[in-house]
């Protein structure tokens, strides 16, 4: 089978099997590593605690957006 019609077959999917296959080829391009993950977990936690304990105060979505707007398009 050609890419062509790999690509048709994947395509013609629904859209759950699809998101099944991306993640497959994603993996494939990129291998999780335990190592990295579990660093994440400590980092998620950190900041997680940073932010209950009230150490680090959240920025709303749209206010970190429009500052990387304005900064990007000078």
């Amino acid at each position: 089978m050609g890419t062509k019609e790999l690509i048709d077959k994947v395509t013609s999917l629904p859209v759950e099997e699809r998101a099944i296959v991306l993640d497959f080829i994603l993996k494939s391009l990129n291998p999780p590593d335990s190592e990295i993950d579990r660093k994440w977990v400590e980092v998620s936690k950190r900041r997680l605690a940073d932010l209950q304990s009230g150490h680090v105060k959240s920025i709303p979505g749209n206010q970190v957006f429009d500052t990387i707007w304005k900064r990007f398009s000078k």
